[in-house]
Order: structure tokens, then sequence, then C-alpha cells
């Protein structure tokens, strides 16, 4: 299975654990993960886009993002990443946030790849940010949840997304990903439907990112070279919700969840995806 988990506090944070039977795990937290080893930025990082935009700093330790009116910036692994639990921490833009996306994904290569998305949306000052997920497998994704951002709440579980290939169902297990992250302006989308647009007066915006830990993970640094795992090495390929858990993601999905492609009959006419009546 895939969990996706939420930790916000103080600021707007989030942390995302994605897990599978054998397994990935991705967990990118934002602020509030402690005594977590840190790696450093120049090692395991490529700034791609921006012009200047996207900068390291503290030798390694800081990565930031910015846009402007003119564009934003980006950044991209060196390695790929099959299985495996990875942290970050971030910062999102503050204030007034509106039109604004921090993304922070996974993806591999090709016409039928695998992805895994976490898209922060901006929102007016006050306002919480919306949290959009989906997850692509074999190039198809429509897999849409979103979320607000709630406070004072650690590690809740979120979402899952099970591996139900018995049922015809792809599940991203077998392509490498490397990890993605930008800030860029979608305010014709964005913030509440399009309806609210950035303001260009709070520009530069600033998105910062810390304390990257990828030491429980299966990589590669090569297209050449294949991911080995060891199933039996790391209990965390076996993780999977506990009863505990599954009533904090209820609770979550009841009161924080504010769009679920499994109840969309309207979007799908001809009837909902396999995945959404398996439960």
């Amino acid at each position: 299975n895939i969990f996706f988990s939420t930790t916000t506090k103080e600021k707007r944070n989030m942390a995302a654990f994605a897990t599978k039977q054998s397994m990935l795990l991705l967990s990118s937290s934002l602020l509030l993960l402690i005594g977590v080893s840190t790696g450093s930025f120049y090692d395991n990082f490529d700034i791609t886009w921006g012009d200047g935009r996207a900068n390291i700093f503290e030798s390694g330790h800081l990565l930031t993002c910015t846009l402007d009116k003119i564009s934003g910036s980006g950044f991209q692994s060196k390695k790929e990443y099959l299985f495996g639990k990875i942290d970050m921490k971030m910062k999102l833009v503050a204030g007034n946030s509106a039109g604004t996306v921090t993304a922070y994904y996974l993806s591999s290569k090709g016409e039928t790849w695998d992805e895994i998305d976490f898209e922060f949306l901006g929102n007016v000052t006050g306002q919480p940010y919306v949290l959009h997920t989906n997850v692509f497998t074999g190039g198809k994704g429509n897999r849409e949840m979103q979320f607000y951002l709630c406070f004072l709440v650690d590690g809740i579980p979120i979402r899952v997304f099970k591996n139900n290939e018995a049922h015809g169902v792809a599940y991203p297990k077998s392509q490498p990903m490397k990890i993605y992250s930008s800030l860029w302006e979608a305010d014709d989308w964005a913030t509440q439907g399009g309806r609210v647009k950035t303001d260009w007066t709070n520009a530069p915006f600033s998105a910062s990112y810390r304390s990257f830990n990828d030491v429980d993970c299966c990589s590669r640094t090569s297209v050449w070279n294949w991911v080995t795992c060891n199933a039996n090495s790391n209990s965390w390929m076996w993780t999977t919700l506990n009863s505990n858990q599954l009533g904090q993601m209820k609770w979550v999905q009841d009161d924080y969840m504010i769009y679920n492609y499994c109840n969309d009959f309207k979007r799908f006419p001809q009837g909902l995806p396999t995945e959404c009546n398996l439960g």
C-alpha cells in the first residue's frame, strides 16, 4: 500500500508517507522531524531550472526556490528510488501565497511513467493551504484527492493507495523514480479554482528545504544499474496502518478532505475506477 500522511504545526507543514508491501515509503516532512541525519543538497540534488532563482546555502544544508513574475524554479535528485523511506523538511510560501504551487513528487520517465504527487496550493492570508495528491501508474493518473492542511496533528495518515494488481489495477513498484520539487505560478486554477490571483506585490515568493535523508532506500545513480532491495533488511518494507491509524485517517477524510475522485460520479459516468470499488 502507499500511504499519504500529514504533519502540520505552527506553520502549514506536511509529512507524506508512501509505503507498499515490497515497498516504497516516501516521507516529506515539513519543519517538524527531529533527530534525522541530514544529507548535503550539493551531493544529492541538481538545480534544474529557474536561472538562478534556486540556490543552495549553509554548506549544502539549505536549498531555496523562489518565484517572481518572470519565472519559478526547481530541482531534482541525482538518484532514482525504487523502494525506501525519504525524509525532507519543507517550509512553504508564507503569508499570501495565492496562485503559487509548491510541488514535491516522485516520477519515473517514459510514456508509461509512475508518479506520486504532492502539490501545496497556496491561499490568501489566513486561509489553509490545499494539499493536492495524485498517483500515476503506467502513465495514467486521474486519482486526485485534496485536503485542507489541519493544525496540531502529527503523523496522521490521510490517504492509502492499495496494491490491487490482482484486480487489474497497475501499481508503481518497478520503475525507479527521481524526486522533483518546484515553486511555480498557477493562478488560473491553484487558488479557489482560479478565482484568487497572485498578488505580485508580495514577490519574490520563497520555499525552503532542509534535512534531506534517504538512508533507508534502494536507489541508483545510473540508469545502467538496477536497484536491488532486500525485503528482510528493513522493517519499513512491511509497514501497514494499525487500527488507530485507520481511525485517524477516517477522521481526516471525514473532516478535511475536500475532493475524492472515488466520489466523483459526474466525472466517471461510465463507472468509477476499479480501485474505488475494492475498499
